[in-house]
């Protein structure tokens, strides 16, 4: 996708709307697929902002942009984790593991460490509900219609994610 700027005299309507879109909420996308777990959440945001502007003309609403590109960033993440995870599998086990580096260690406390890998062991359903929960601050309605669940499901898996949580925080203490 090319850079747009408001200058941009050959813009569309879609190209117009989408920029506003992606100047506004870009790094919000990547830190949401970064949370969920992806190992590349630049070009998930990217793909998924990319997507919204080849269907943007087919969109019932143009106020769902947000929540399309909300559901495009969780279903990019959910799709390339299984992909690496069967690419696992198939790589044998000589294969160093990638360890994480200094500059990230000495940014993050402790605690913050902890409550990352206990929401990294979650299942990824859980982890989802929970990120879109309390890191962007969705309702439920709006978390289902993301993850392409019911409500009510929405409620267990937050439910039963926020006591894992509390489990394995515990746990380590």
């Amino acid at each position: 996708m090319r850079i747009l700027d408001d200058t941009d005299a050959g813009q569309t309507g879609a190209e117009t709307a989408v920029a506003g879109l992606f100047a506004a909420r870009y790094p919000e996308l990547v830190r949401l697929a970064g949370l969920l777990g992806a190992d590349d959440p630049e070009d998930i945001a990217q793909e998924a902002f990319a997507r919204l502007l080849r269907c943007y003309g087919s969109l019932r609403d143009a106020d769902a942009a947000l929540a399309y590109v909300r559901a495009t960033v969780c279903n990019l993440t959910r799709n390339r984790r299984r992909h690496l995870r069967v690419v696992r599998l198939r790589t044998p086990a000589e294969r160093p593991v990638d360890a994480e580096s200094s500059e990230q260690a000495a940014l993050l406390r402790e605690e913050q460490r902890e409550v990352i890998a206990a929401l990294a062991a979650l299942p990824a359903r859980r982890r989802e509900a929970i990120v879109l929960r309390y890191w962007l601050g969705l309702s439920e309605a709006e978390i289902a219609a993301a993850m392409g669940i019911s409500a009510g499901t929405v409620k267990s898996q937050v439910s039963r994610g926020l006591a894992a949580l509390g489990q394995a925080l515990e746990e380590g203490r």
